[in-house]
């Protein structure tokens, strides 16, 4: 039986098998095949549990169930058409899944990040005196020409000298923003640098 997704019924993944021998011509068109008691033996399951399995197959026109005398296989096409339609969906939970791990890796290296951050500003903060770099804090005036743009496009590093590690806005801290992360009014902006850059900052965020 093929593997499916995790969270599909047992008799969905029975009909998806018998779908899977109509599609390989193991079960050919207008030929019967047994019934629910043999067909629960070879699956291993309830005779009820075929009993769904073939009521799916047929309200999807795949096969005619012919009660006390066995199935017939009505479709091919409209059986690979179903594998289809299950590879489609298939696609998409494992898609959901990989998505699902990649957001948890995410918030996995946001922690490392803020780890990190939080052990930079502690050093700087004990050995301020021996460290070339330090650690300042700026606030955007409302009139600053930076207001709206991005790190990247005010070409903040390159006009200052200084790297941006966090951002903090009203009660939001963002640390370590990216190049995208945009600049706004009375944001305080937190920098690392050699102990000269205060000025060149200060007369950055006034233009």
């Amino acid at each position: 039986m093929k593997k499916s997704a995790p969270d599909q019924p047992v008799y969905a993944q029975i009909a998806l098998d018998i779908c899977a021998r109509i599609a390989r011509g193991d079960l050919k068109e207008n030929t019967k095949f047994s019934g629910r008691s043999m067909m629960s033996s070879e699956y291993g399951v309830s005779p009820e549990t075929i009993r769904r399995a073939l009521n799916l197959l047929q309200d999807e026109d795949i096969v005619e169930v012919h009660h006390n005398s066995g199935v017939v296989i009505k479709s091919k096409e409209n059986a690979l058409k179903y594998l289809q339609q299950y590879s489609f969906t298939n696609d998409i939970h494992n898609l959901k899944l990989q998505l699902k791990d990649l957001m948890k890796e995410r918030d996995l290296l946001d922690q490392k990040i803020v780890l990190l951050v939080e052990h930079i500003i502690d050093l700087n903060d004990r050995f301020s005196y021996t460290d070339p770099l330090r650690k300042f804090e700026f606030e955007i005036p409302e009139n600053s020409s930076i207001i709206g743009l991005t790190v990247k496009d005010a070409a903040f590093y390159q006009h200052t000298q200084a790297t941006v590690i966090a951002i903090r806005r009203g009660k939001q801290m963002i640390l370590s923003p990216g190049p995208d992360a945009r600049f706004e009014a009375k944001d305080v902006i937190i920098v690392i640098g050699s102990v000269d850059l205060a000025s060149r900052v200060e007369a950055f965020l006034a233009k």
